[in-house]
């Protein structure tokens, strides 16, 4: 009974200052409603379109006007100018008024009309990769659908049929699996709603725990009280106080956020919510572990916003593990959200079941279980300085 009360107490007292302190509930309640919204809002359209492009035509020709209007009519291509010459064009992306430039050489059409290869020059802004991606797939396209009506205009006494297995030998069904839209939002924002999770829980049990060592002489973390003697019931009642908040602002995250902006979901949601269950509590545990660190109230600032870049690298998301040496990949194993992203994405975006995710869902709950007895004995530490202070 004595245990049950202990936790208790420690629950009402954590659940106090959670919204007694503004801060607080701007990481455990605003940055949870906003940041998920704000992100998939901002990559919602999902691929880069009329992307501004100058042209340079030196061939002037008729076959050349053609690529032009064939590039410009594509969805991703926006030509807004055309220039006499590089320099003019050089110009215009300097100022970024452009963001990429097609120059057509002087013998364009005469080497078609020759039957020998022609090329055209694609220059583009590094600066952003969906920029890139767009022009060289429109530019590609449009070359390809161009030599094949060249190729069929010189089989003049060909059937229909002839002239389609000529100029397509293979037909190619693109397929864009778990993604239709080869978009952004659905390949990078369920790892972002992750990391959403992990890095609030971090900085609001870190801005706890730091103004709780300001208010307190000697640096000293738990209160004079005979209810903060046991740290398995310190932890759990902290973790229980946090827990029910998250629920709540998870099921906003990981359900009502992508249905708002239809992103992909095809994952059976009870399975979906068993997987996240543990990722939960590995992230409690692990944020209230870490939050020893956090030795003022400003503390978590420095420490754990800056870690949201490198955990999404290293969670294999956004480039292939394969290519990630494997002492980062083992590293990245520490924290809840890399086992959390590999699961989420599995079951939300390619329809996986919990026991085709049971590596990650063990992982999460090996995690649990570590950083659940890491934080006991950090807290049995502070439990015997409190000791020695009521003596």
């Amino acid at each position: 009974m004595v245990f049950w009360t202990d936790i208790y107490y420690v629950f009402k007292r954590e659940f106090y200052a959670v919204f007694r302190d503004h801060a607080v509930l701007t990481f455990f309640v605003a940055l949870m409603l906003g940041y998920p919204v704000v992100y998939t809002f901002i990559y919602s359209n999902e691929v880069a379109r009329e992307v501004p492009v100058a042209v340079v035509d030196h061939s002037k020709s008729a076959l050349s006007r053609e690529f032009i209007r064939n590039w410009d009519a594509t969805a991703s291509v926006d030509v807004v100018a055309r220039c006499e010459d590089m320099e003019a064009a050089k110009l215009l992306m300097y100022k970024k008024d452009i963001y990429g430039i097609l120059e057509i050489p002087a013998d364009f059409s005469k080497n078609v009309a020759r039957g020998e290869q022609a090329h055209v020059s694609l220059y583009c802004d590094m600066g952003a990769l969906l920029n890139y991606k767009a022009l060289l797939t429109a530019g590609t396209d449009v070359s390809l659908a161009m030599g094949k009506d060249i190729q069929v205009q010189g089989m003049e006494y060909a059937t229909v049929i002839t002239e389609q297995i000529a100029s397509s030998p293979v037909r190619i069904q693109d397929v864009k699996l778990f993604n239709p839209q080869g978009g952004f939002t659905s390949f990078l924002i369920p790892a972002v709603l992750i990391l959403v999770v992990q890095q609030s829980l971090l900085l609001g049990v870190g801005t706890i725990t730091g103004t709780e060592r300001d208010r307190r002489r000697r640096g000293l973390l738990l209160p004079a009280n005979k209810h903060f003697r046991r740290p398995v019931r310190v932890v759990l009642g902290k973790a229980f106080a946090y827990l029910p908040i998250y629920f709540v602002m998870s099921y906003w995250v990981f359900f009502i956020v992508p249905r708002l902006f239809g992103m992909t979901q095809v994952g059976e949601r009870g399975e979906l919510m068993l997987f996240l269950f543990p990722f939960l509590l590995a992230c409690t545990f692990f944020a209230i572990a870490m939050s020893f660190f956090s030795r003022e109230r400003e503390m978590p600032f420095l420490i754990f916003v800056f870690t949201s870049v490198p955990l999404m690298f290293i969670s294999g998301i956004s480039w292939p593990k394969s290519a990630i040496p494997e002492y980062w990949v083992w590293f990245g194993k520490l924290f809840p959200s890399s086992f959390g992203i590999d699961g989420f994405v599995k079951i939300n975006n390619t329809g996986a079941t919990l026991s085709e995710v049971l590596p990650e869902f063990w992982g999460l709950c090996i995690l649990m279980v570590f950083y659940f007895i890491v934080a006991c004995l950090l807290y049995k530490r502070e439990c015997k300085k409190l000791k020695f202070n009521m003596v």
